[in-house]
């Protein structure tokens, strides 16, 4: 193991190789020998596809499958260096991500009630705080323990609202799991659990988008981007929210909320966007923002004449910025940079929202 901690680059390529052609194998042998289940297109009454055709939704298998080979991992790691280790928040990792995976399966066979849903979304956001992995940038805990729970509840709607067309979410997800495994590796905690975790579910994800890339095989279903959302809540929480607790000695002059807001902001400026933008359209047509449709930012950029493949490439773009600026802003923190991250957010936000009420062609 000291021969990792002194070739964290090599690990990094390893833990994500293994994890890539393990991710490939399971997506093919569950493409397949399952061609039914969770099957999702224009038959689907719950959900209105992007898609035309019926494509079995088992992507999130495979995450589920190497988080657990990662987890194995890291009870290994855990034996060799203890002192990186919080056993009580690795349990409540592990527990909520499982319950996320569990509900979102569920709602892929049977199509679940939505207060069950965010019952439960709920449920993991309360778990998540009492486990260690929580919110810390009030100094009254009823607050963060408030916004702990919103945030969980709201990414995981979030990222399950992203997934709408080939590719997105997978990209997505990939540029805030780069994020986290470039910052970790900056700081020389390669070998911490979250990094772990993260390198085999990057491996599971960049299998997955050889499936999930336009045209698609399959998609990741509700049993993906659920466990997905729950997975990137707590990445958010440690690494976006508690950010100013990584190096103290840049931010102690700095609003611990508001470098929070911001540096959230940039990491999940995607999925945030997208969201607000769905909920204030359907808002303002008296429609409920829970109820699909084919009016995100991602439909309207393909009506004004944006190939899926080059969406997905925009979207890949911007969130490699928004990343870049959210590492520049912890490891060498300046107002300059802050104000960037400010106009760059709001630049993005106004750009996808404009395009969505301008009349298409």
């Amino acid at each position: 193991m000291d021969f990792f901690q002194k070739n964290t680059i090599l690990f990094i390529v390893t833990a994500l190789t293994i994890a890539f052609f393990f991710s490939i194998l399971i997506n093919s042998i569950l493409l397949k020998f399952s061609q039914n289940l969770g099957a999702r297109g224009a038959a689907d009454q719950k959900h209105i596809r992007w898609s035309p055709t019926v494509k079995p939704s088992l992507g999130g298998i495979s995450f589920f499958v190497i988080f657990l080979i990662s987890f194995i991992v890291l009870g290994f790691i855990n034996s060799l260096l203890p002192q990186h280790f919080n056993n009580l928040k690795i349990i409540g990792i592990f527990l909520v991500c499982t319950i996320a995976f569990i509900m979102g399966l569920a709602d892929d066979a049977y199509n679940t009630k939505p207060l069950l849903k965010f019952l439960t979304q709920i449920a993991c956001g309360f778990i998540l705080y009492f486990t260690g992995t929580k919110i810390n940038v009030f100094s009254i805990e009823t607050l963060n323990l408030g916004l702990t729970i919103i945030w969980v509840a709201g990414l995981m709607n979030s990222i399950n609202m992203l997934d709408n067309m080939d590719g997105i979410t997978t990209i997505v997800s990939i540029t805030i799991l780069c994020f986290v495994i470039s910052l970790n590796q900056k700081l020389n905690l390669i070998l911490t659990p979250l990094p772990i975790l993260s390198l085999g579910l990057l491996g599971a994800l960049l299998g997955f988008l050889i499936y999930n890339w336009h045209p698609s095989k399959m998609f990741m279903g509700d049993t993906g981007s659920q466990f997905l959302g729950c997975f990137l809540a707590v990445l958010g929480i440690d690494y976006c929210w508690n950010s100013f607790s990584l190096v103290n000695n840049i931010w102690q002059s700095v609003n611990p909320v508001l470098l929070g807001f911001i540096t959230v902001a940039l990491v999940f400026i995607l999925p945030l966007t997208d969201t607000i933008t769905v909920s204030i359209n359907r808002m303002r047509k008296g429609r409920s923002p829970f109820i699909g449709g084919k009016d995100h930012t991602t439909h309207h950029l393909f009506f004004k004449g944006v190939t899926e493949k080059r969406i997905a490439v925009l979207f890949f773009a911007i969130g490699l910025i928004g990343l870049s600026l959210a590492m520049n802003q912890i490891l060498n923190y300046q107002i300059n940079w802050l104000i960037i991250s400010i106009i760059f957010c709001a630049v993005t936000f106004v750009s996808l929202y404009l395009n969505t009420i301008l009349k298409r062609k």
